[in-house]
């Protein structure tokens, strides 16, 4: 799967949409309570589908099931001037039933169907969140390898597993976390603790 450069900025957009929803001040989880209330506030977010899509797509959190991914592998790779309508996607996509009204409000709007694609699209990408980091590699190439990437490659060992913020899949266990925070330490400057 090759991320296109639109969805690749939003993917982490809209994960820090989601985290910034989850919880309160004390530490609560709150995020299905803000869910709740964002989805009330629908029909004044539309206004925001352009300029901050991640902001009204957080409303279709876990509202998507897809059952053609090869399909929405090809969405996410497309520029955004290029972005299929809703009504196109509904074969490899389908709401889950909450989330139809939700939708309806959406697509009276003049960019809804749009929208309504990319919502799909950033909701697919943190589903399936051990696919973005791989796709992220290859967003702004074709994969064949440029400078850069050779550059990057040369400075680590055969078995480096950069792990990043960005990165929407969590470590994998405890010494995977203590492995990115040795890399991260050492690329800033500070001598490892080995």
């Amino acid at each position: 799967m090759k991320l296109s450069p639109y969805f690749y900025d939003l993917r982490s957009a809209y994960q820090a949409e989601l985290d910034d929803l989850l919880s309160d001040s004390e530490g609560k989880d709150v995020l299905r309570k803000r869910l709740a209330e964002k989805r009330n506030e629908i029909a004044f977010l539309v206004q925001m589908m352009e300029p901050a899509p991640e902001m009204v797509a957080v409303v279709f959190h876990r509202g998507f099931r897809f059952s053609k991914p090869a399909a929405v592998e090809h969405l996410l790779g497309l520029p955004v001037d290029e972005l299929p309508d809703w009504h196109s996607l509904t074969h490899a996509i389908t709401l889950e039933p909450w989330a139809t009204s939700l939708a309806q409000t959406v697509l009276r709007e003049p960019q809804g169907a749009r929208f309504m694609a990319v919502a799909a699209g950033l909701e697919y990408l943190r589903q399936h969140a051990r696919l973005a980091p791989q796709a992220a590699s290859h967003a702004d190439g074709d994969g064949d390898g440029d400078a850069e990437d050779g550059e990057d490659a040369a400075e680590h060992d055969d078995d480096y597993d950069a792990l990043s913020a960005d990165d929407a899949a969590d470590p994998k266990n405890s010494r995977s976390r203590e492995e990115a925070s040795s890399n991260w330490l050492s690329d800033v400057g500070f001598d490892r603790k080995d």
